[in-house]
């Protein structure tokens, strides 16, 4: 996987733009199909205090409501803190979308004036599949992208 490869195109495709659910939707996209370990790729928006409903993704069904107080995607939202969670069957109140999902990367988005508009959510079938170097490499990047969101 070539990260910055993924970042050019991601920055290239969405430059300008600065509608949140047409960013999310391109970022997914890319993230999804060239990232060596996601096999469910999407995010969960904020739609109301402390609730996240379904966004763009890629790959098989996602769970539709998610409130802030159930699950990584939850727990992400809540603290605003990336979650690294390499055996999902070790987080206490993991929310099995699909029973396939062994590991999980969840990070915050923020826009510019730090409004929290929902979580990236990366699932794997493989264990301990995202390492900090994913971490290091997604924060900025949708930091960049989100910058001027709506």
């Amino acid at each position: 996987m070539d990260r910055q490869a993924i970042t050019d195109a991601i920055l290239a495709l969405t430059q300008g733009e600065t509608d949140t659910v047409a960013l999310m939707a391109t970022v997914v996209c890319e993230i999804h199909h060239h990232h060596d370990f996601a096999d469910w790729t999407g995010f969960y928006r904020v739609v109301a205090p402390d609730l996240l409903k379904i966004g763009p993704y890629q790959g098989g069904h996602g769970c539709l409501v998610i409130p802030f107080s159930r699950g990584v995607c939850g727990a992400a939202a809540r603290s605003g803190r990336v979650l690294n969670v390499p055996d999902v069957d070790a987080f206490p109140d993991h929310i099995a979308c699909a029973s396939s999902t062994r590991s999980e990367l969840v990070l915050p988005v923020w826009n510019g004036a730090g409004k929290l508009l929902g979580v990236l959510d990366l699932d794997s079938d493989t264990p301990a599949a995202f390492d900090r170097d994913d971490e290091d490499w997604l924060v900025p990047l949708l930091a960049q992208v989100f910058e001027k969101a709506e």
